[in-house]
Parts: structure tokens; C-alpha cells; sequence
């Protein structure tokens, strides 16, 4: 963590977790393998300091290898002040302990300072901090000869803190420092007598008490500064200095280039050299960002299972808890390894962002992927269920309000995870035919981007792609998968025949449990427009995705040798599609529509032209011959309706609720759903023979140009990819920096769908 220095106020705003309101100028990783490491950069206009953050990984040893960072900094501005304090802490909570090895002195330390300590998963290992060359301390200010033993030297403190408590450490650090500091600053609450510089006064207390699990070292610099923090694994018997950081961090930049350009190429198509260059800047810190964004998590999560809305009600009771326990309950702890939408403000897992994620993390890092995919297999739970937000324990549940803690065990969210492995299940495959099979690009005058997988699957992170150990893998998520397929066929089944719907299969159709009267959060597109609650309703989303939830279930268990339900499925895929025909298209509006039930208790047709108006469209659930093509496409390339010069709007420009309220799927522009949209048309729709193939591939070009061209644009005018972009503007808006789906700008910049 650090704080500036320059006056007293600065303290109040110590920087530390990724927070919004820090109002950094800009702060991502630029490169980051999750097998070696990577680089950071932070810019702090408020303190006038560039933060670089660097990471390597060095193998050795059997207790998982040691590491080295280097934290360095340099003024933003060389014309104006730039001083810092910074603060490394290390803590340990269970089995094992940590002592600071380096002598204490009253008055702070000099030179390297080492802590060691030991773990059973650890064994014993040693830490040390260890100065640049040339750090310059602040020497000079008021009452400097008071404070000159002090001036110059690092402070640390050591205090026991409670178990689970460690996550709290700024709390603990700060509480230390303010106490020391209002001891210190006491004798000149006299304005005459001036005060000290914040330097010499907001200083740890140089104390370590008996039983300490939280360690703090406190340095300060004025100017350009650098330390370094060594991890040695005893059983590696390596011994890190500087140079490990100095041959490291360079080979893994030139390593990760190098591999990014295959894996990620920026096509043809952005020729200028200035312009490329940029673009696969940007392409790799967004990628970086993503991969950097991933979290372990652990702890006990809080659940319902007794909440529900009066049009839910009817509910089976199976789906139940057979607890007599009533209201809130905390769950046993469980664990997650998962990325994070956005790490100042969404900072852990959410179901339905996560298949987006790991469309990105796979096709960089395959085992990788599926080390983070097989952890969310792991929650589904014995009735089939997996809670939408993944809330564990104290620390991430500090981050989110009180109203979204609690997750409901009938409450689904889009089925994403089934994404993952259907591209999963496409690079197996791919990675098992000829290179000149491999190349699967399309060519629309913009060259082929596809690098075939043959040449990379002996690679680290692709040994998932020999065929056997993909079959062993998917074989080892197929009954937990299914069991989560049964429990959104049981739980979220539409009501077919109770409202005299025609449908050629009478028990295919789907709703939404947990919506209120004016959200759905559980569809992911909380705000869109939607009819009435009703127990009757019918959600044109819901069903598309158990289409391709049953298409995915199909191609898993032909893959592994499970054929008989592979037919089962093809089966139940068939009738959903013939159901979203018969109950959900609408002739006379020429659209897909949700369905409700009047107060006749006759349903008809509610109607939003929008990103649900599109699904099984954008989820390539429509042969490119379908009728219905047309005027999709033409909703689609509409400006009064879906197009606009930044992408597709998640509700048509004539809508009545366009823009109202609190605008969140009322018109922003969603970079995942017109990712869903491009890879429909890349595909499917403008390479397979139609009517509208012509079209489909003039709409690509624009649409993929439009969405390339404003991310990247507000990324350099403002530092940051955002959560949604502004239909009218363009402009990033809401949270930020919000690399989850919103980095899947590098798959349609290399076209990879």
C-alpha cells in the first residue's frame, strides 16, 4: 500500500485494494502469464507517482517455487514533488508462523531486512526486502534535526491478529501508524511552533509483540525509487537477487511478446504501423488484465432457501432445502479459483460472466482455463445448483452491499459455463487436424487470423488439447454438468398447457425464477424491459440458452462415447427449437418475444426490440435460411433501432423506455453481446450458403470495425475498458477498469469466436 507525503491529508486516502474511488489515472497490467508472472503499471496523479509492479515466478524446490517483485516508481511530472511512502505487509493465518529475523532497532533499520517462516503447505521459507541503488529519503522540512535518527531508515511494526482478521491488515497498519503519529505530533499542536513534515511523523511504531502474524515495513522517497521482495522456498535452495528481476522480467517480456503476436495476431486489416502497434498494446494489457484478475477465494456463503416471490411460489418442493432452518443461513466454506469482472468494483465470480472469461483465458492458457472452469464445476451443488454470485467469505462479502449477499438456491443465471466448453471441446479439435485444416479463418478481404493449433499444443497450458486428456477431463465434469442440466430443466420450466399455448412439445418452455417487478437480475439484463410478474410468463433469453445448454450437453457426451444421451439431447434440442418458434415469435412485430399470460389468463406476446429480441439469432440456435433472418438483421443494422457508430444498443433507439430509468440494459452498449452477435455472423450466418449471407458479412465488417474502433479509443482517452459504453457517445461509462467481458475485444480484434 502507499500514501503520499506531501501534507498531512494524503494518509486519509492510503492506497491499497483496487478502489474506484482512488481516482488513479489509470492502473493494468501490461503483461501477465499466469505461469511466469508480469508487469504492472499504476499512474497516481493525486501523489504525482508512476507505480510499476513487477512479478516473476522462478521454479525450484517441491513446496511451489519461489518468486521476486520489484515495486520502483518515478514522478509523473519531474517538474513538480513526488513523495511516497509505500508499505509491503506479509501475514499468515493456521498452521505454521513468521518471525522477523533482522535485529529490531528503536529507530528504524537500514540495509536488507528478512523475515522467515514456516507452513505445512509451505514448508520453511525465507523473505527478504531488499533497497534499489539509489533511493533518495526525504532529509529536509521543519523540525528535520528532531527526527534525524529516523530520517532515512525503514519502520516496521508486528502485531497478533485475530484469525480470519488478516484480510483487514490496511485497518491493523494504519491504526499503528496514527497512534505513533499523534504521540509524535502532540508537542506541536502550537501553530507557532510549526509543524513536522508528514515524513517524519506518519512512521510505523518500530515494535514487534509477542505472537505477531502481521508484518509491516515502511519506506519513504522522494523522487525516483525501487526495492525488491524476495520469496526462497528452502527446499529450492536458490538464492533471488536483483539480477533474477533485472534477466527475469526482460525474458518474460520478450517471451510473452512474442507469444501474444501467435496467439493474438492483430490482423492485416489494421495496417498502419502506428496503429497496430497500439492496438496490440492495448490487446495485450487487457488481456493481461483479465488473466492478472484472477482470485482464489474461500469461505462460507450466505443462503435462502426459504425466500421466494408470490409468482414463484409454485415452485416444486423438492428444490427445497429439507432444512427447518428459516430465513439466512451461512454454507459450509468452499473454495473458487475465478476471475473477476472488474477488480475495483465487481472484485469475485459471477457465474454468468465467467464463460466469457474463460472464452479469453482458454485460448491463451487451456489448462489454465480449465483449472478455473473445473473449480465452478466443483460448486454445483448435489440438487444441481450453483449460486449466481460467488460471495465468500468476510472479505469479499465487505465489498458488496447488503442486499446482494444472499443467493437463493431456485434462482438460475445464463448457463455461460457451457460456452467454455463448447470452444474448449472446438480446440481439441481443431488442434487434432493438418495445419491446412486448422486454418479455419474467414477471409471477408481482411486475411485469415486463425493460427492453427498443432503447432501450440505441446506448449505449456495446452496439454488439455491431446485428445485423451480432454476426454479424461470432460468425462470427469459430465455428471456434475448434467446434474446442473436437470436442475434448470426442473426449476425454471415454463407453464405450456395451463394457458392453452399451441407448442409441438408440450413441456419446453422456460422462466426466470426470482424476478421482481421491475428486474430480472437472475437473466443477467437486470433493467431490460419485460412484461408483469406471472407465474405464467415465458423468457425468450431462458429457453435460447437451454437450447445451447442442450447442444453443448450433446456434444460433450459425444465426445465421450456417451451416446445415448447424446441422442437424448439432440432430442430436447429439436423440440426447444420448435418451441421458440411456436411460442415465442411474433409475425406481426417480426420478432422474437418474451411471453406472458392477461388477466383472461390468455398469454400473448410482450415485445422489446433489443439485445432479447436477438438470442437465438446471437446464440446461432437459427439455420441460415430462416425465414425470420431478414428482419433480424434489419433491427440490426437499423440506427433508429439497434446500430449505432459504437456498437449494438441492448434496446432499440424507438423504444419508449429508451434511456429511462436506471439505464442499464435500456440502451448501453454491451461489448459480450455484440461479441455473441459477431460470432454468430462469423460462424454461422456470413460463411454458410443463404439469402442473407452478403449481408451478414457487410454487417461483420462494420459492426466488428465500430466495436474495435470506440473501446480502444476510450481506452486511450481515458486509461480504462468500461463495463458499458454510451450508445450516443460512445463514451465508457459505470465501472472501470472492467476487463471481464469487456476484454473480449481482443477475440474480435484476432477473430476468435
Amino acid at each position: 500500500m502507499w500514501f503520499g507525503t506531501q501534507d498531512y491529508a494524503s494518509i486519509s486516502q492510503t492506497r491499497h485494494a483496487c478502489d474506484q474511488g482512488d481516482q488513479l489515472q489509470s492502473y493494468t497490467w501490461t503483461k501477465y502469464d499466469p505461469r511466469e508472472g508480469g508487469v504492472q503499471v499504476i499512474k497516481d496523479a493525486r501523489n504525482n507517482v508512476q507505480l510499476t509492479t513487477e512479478f516473476l515466478k522462478v521454479p525450484g524446490g517441491d513446496h511451489g517455487g519461489n518468486w521476486a517483485a520489484r515495486i520502483k516508481g518515478e514522478p509523473l511530472d519531474p517538474l513538480q514533488p513526488s513523495r511516497i511512502s509505500t508499505i509491503f505487509y506479509l501475514g499468515m493465518e493456521g498452521l505454521g508462523g513468521i518471525d522477523m529475523d533482522t535485529d529490531e532497532e528503536d529507530n528504524g533499520l537500514q540495509g536488507d531486512i528478512k523475515f522467515t517462516g514456516s507452513s505445512p503447505e509451505l514448508d520453511d521459507f525465507s523473505i527478504r526486502i531488499v533497497d534499489g541503488p539509489s533511493n533518495t529519503a526525504v532529509t529536509s522540512g521543519p523540525h528535520s534535526e528532531v527526527f534525524k535518527d529516523r530520517i532515512g531508515k525503514s519502520h516496521f511494526m508486528g502485531q497478533p491478529v485475530p484469525a480470519g482478521n488478516i484480510w483487514q491488515a490496511k485497518e491493523f497498519i494504519l491504526q499503528s501508524l496514527m497512534k505513533r503519529a499523534q504521540e509524535v505530533i502532540a508537542p506541536y499542536r502550537d501553530p507557532a511552533a510549526g509543524i513536522p513534515d508528514p515524513s517524519f511523523v506518519l512512521q510505523l511504531p518500530d515494535e514487534i509483540y509477542s505472537g505477531s502474524n502481521l508484518y509491516a515495513v515502511q519506506k519513504f522517497f522522494d523522487g525516483e525509487f525501487q526495492f525488491d521482495v524476495f520469496y526462497e522456498s528452502a527446499s529450492s535452495r536458490q538464492t533471488l537477487s536483483s539480477s533474477t528481476l533485472d534477466e527475469g522480467i526482460t525474458a518474460l517480456s520478450t517471451s510473452f511478446d512474442q507469444r501474444f503476436n501467435k496467439v493474438f495476431p492483430t490482423p492485416s486489416d489494421y495496417s498502419s504501423k502506428s496503429n497496430k502497434d497500439a492496438l496490440e498494446t492495448f490487446s495485450q494489457a487487457i488481456t493481461s488484465n483479465l488473466i492478472g484478475g484472477v482470485g482464489y477465494f474461500y469461505g462460507n456463503s450466505i443462503i435462502n432457501e426459504k425466500f421466494s416471490y408470490e409468482w414463484d411460489e409454485d415452485d416444486e418442493a423438492e428444490d427445497r432445502s429439507a432444512s427447518d432452518e428459516k430465513g439466512p443461513r451461512l454454507t459450509e466454506p468452499k473454495k473458487l479459483l475465478t476471475a473477476t469482472p472488474s477488480r475495483s468494483f465487481f472484485p469475485r465470480g459471477f457465474y454468468w460472466d465467467e464463460g466469457f472469461h474463460l472464452l479469453h483465458i482458454g485460448a491463451w492458457d487451456n489448462d489454465f482455463g480449465l483449472e478455473i472452469l473445473k473449480d465452478w464445476i466443483d460448486l454445483i451443488d448435489d440438487n444441481g445448483w450453483v449460486a449466481r454470485e460467488q460471495i465468500l467469505g468476510e472479505e469479499a462479502r465487505s465489498k458488496v452491499p447488503a442486499e446482494f449477499l444472499t443467493q437463493v438456491p431456485n434462482y438460475a443465471n445464463p448457463p455461460t459455463l457451457t460456452v467454455a466448453v463448447t470452444a474448449f471441446i472446438n480446440r481439441v479439435k481443431i488442434a487434432s487436424l493438418g495445419p491446412s485444416d486448422a486454418d479455419l479463418g474467414m477471409d471477408f478481404g481482411m486475411g485469415s487470423s486463425q493460427t492453427p493449433l498443432t503447432e501450440v499444443k505441446t506448449e505449456p497450458g495446452n496439454r488439455s488439447l491431446d485428445p485423451e486428456v480432454a476426454t479424461a477431463f470432460l468425462k470427469g465434469i459430465y455428471k456434475p454438468l448434467k446434474r446442473h442440466y436437470d436442475w434448470f430443466r426442473r426449476t425454471q420450466r415454463g407453464q405450456i398447457k395451463q394457458y392453452g399455448r399451441k407448442a409441438r412439445s408440450r413441456t419446453e418452455a422456460y422462466r426466470w425464477r426470482g424476478r421482481s417487478d421491475k428486474h430480472v437480475l437472475t437473466s443477467g439484463m437486470d433493467d431490460y424491459p419485460r412484461g408483469p410478474p406471472h407465474a405464467g410468463e415465458l423468457h425468450l433469453d431462458l429457453i435460447s440458452w437451454m437450447a445451447l445448454f442442450s447442444r453443448t450437453m450433446r456434444e460433450i457426451a459425444e465426445f465421450i462415447g456417451e451416446n445415448d444421451d447424446a441422442i437424448s439431447y439432440g432430442e430436447i434440442e429439436k423440440a426447444i427449437l420448435d418451441n421458440i418458434e411456436d411460442l415465442h415469435w411474433n409475425e406481426e412485430q417480426q420478432m422474437y418475444c418474451d411471453a406472458n399470460v392477461d388477466d383472461d389468463d390468455e398469454s400473448y406476446h410482450v415485445c422489446n426490440k433489443g439485445y432479447l429480441s436477438l438470442f437465438p439469432f446471437m446464440l446461432s440456435l437459427l439455420s441460415p435460411d430462416s425465414p425470420h433472418l431478414g428482419a433480424i438483421l434489419d433491427v440490426v443494422r437499423d440506427p433508429e433501432q439497434l446500430w449505432s457508430d459504437y456498437g449494438l444498443r441492448s434496446l432499440s433507439a424507438s423504444h419508449p423506455e429508451y434511456g429511462t430509468g436506471e439505464n442499464y440494459w435500456k440502451g448501453p452498449i454491451w461489448v459480450q453481446m455484440n461479441y455473441l452477435v459477431l460470432g454468430a455472423l462469423h460462424n454461422r450466418y456470413a460463411v454458410e450458403e443463404g439469402p442473407y449471407k452478403l449481408r451478414a458479412q457487410e454487417i461483420y465488417r462494420e459492426l466488428r470495425k465500430n466495436i474495435i474502433d470506440n473501446v480502444f479509443k476510450e481506452y486511450e482517452r481515458t486509461g480504462y475498458v468500461w463495463e458499458q459504453y454510451d450508445p450516443n457517445t460512445g463514451y465508457g461509462q459505470r465501472s472501470h477498469p472492467f476487463t471481464g467481458w469487456t476484454s473480449l475485444v481482443t477475440l474480435i480484434l484476432t477473430e476468435k469466436y
